[in-house]
């Protein structure tokens, strides 16, 4: 019986000291892609603790941070966190956190459940991997599956397709929120920058949300107003068409330049894909 209770706390103890290589060797996997993180992700009260980034980029979030506050937003959705405290807010509501947020090495860390299914995610755990999938953007009933961006350069262009569902929904979610009051087509416009002058439109990027079958249910094309050097100092106008009802709006820019930090940051995560390359 003696060596009965040694051998199970022997084996107590085994499993715990195993707990930080288990947590260094843990991966996390949002929409099929494996993310990577400068600080990796770690057990603690038996949570899975994950950097703030993490849940930001991947799960659709945008982060304000002030003192020792984060706001998370997506949506109609508002979380309010706080540094070493087991109480969130969730639109106003008091929620009682399972692990408290902490600093570590100069990163916030949350826990990752806890987060990801205040924003509808859903949260799975095998063999040291945890997966997080995120709900498909939804346009008109249809399920988009993949965004498809064609960038345009002075000489030949790219084709990338971004297969991340936060990413998707955000970006479309800024072209809707963003869109601005119709317009007229303009008198002069074209991908190719070469052939406009001042006062034209360049086709500074197409994106087609597609669905299963690759089929366009949405497609916007964003427009850049050429400056003359006089006017490089002024905010850019920019137009977009929305293709889909052949109409022409008013755009941010601001929201513009917004699209192309989550697309970047998309690359950088692993969730776009190039499908092809034509600049010299």
């Amino acid at each position: 019986m003696k060596k009965l209770l040694v051998g199970i706390f022997t084996a107590w103890i085994l499993s715990i000291t195993a707990l930080p290589t288990h947590a260094a060797d843990m991966k996390i996997k949002v929409d099929g892609v494996t993310i990577s993180s400068d600080v990796k992700p770690e057990f603690k009260n038996n949570r899975t603790m994950v950097p703030l980034r993490v849940i930001s980029e991947n799960l659709g979030a945008r982060v304000n941070w002030s003192d020792t506050e984060i706001v998370l937003k997506k949506s109609n959705v508002n979380v309010v966190l706080k540094l070493n405290s087991n109480t969130a807010m969730k639109n106003g509501k008091k929620v009682p956190l399972d692990a408290k947020p902490y600093l570590k090495n100069n990163r916030v860390m949350v826990p990752l459940r806890f987060i990801a299914e205040m924003f509808g995610s859903n949260v799975g755990y095998s063999n040291f991997v945890v997966t997080v999938e995120n709900k498909p953007l939804v346009i008109d009933g249809v399920k988009v599956k993949t965004l498809q961006h064609e960038l345009y350069m002075t000489m030949g262009g790219i084709v990338n397709r971004i297969n991340g569902n936060a990413y998707n929904e955000a970006i479309y979610n800024l072209f809707v929120e963003n869109k601005g009051k119709k317009v007229e087509e303009p008198a002069v416009y074209s991908s190719h920058v070469g052939h406009l002058a001042p006062g034209d439109y360049y086709k500074a990027g197409q994106y087609d949300f597609l669905d299963q079958e690759g089929d366009s249910i949405k497609r916007f094309d964003i427009y850049t107003k050429v400056r003359s050097m006089d006017d490089v100092d002024q905010v850019r106008e920019v137009l977009i068409y929305e293709a889909n009802v052949n109409q022409w709006y008013m755009f941010n820019d601001k929201a513009h330049r917004e699209i192309l930090e989550l697309i970047d940051t998309a690359s950088n995560n692993g969730f776009l894909t190039e499908i092809s390359n034509n600049v010299p």
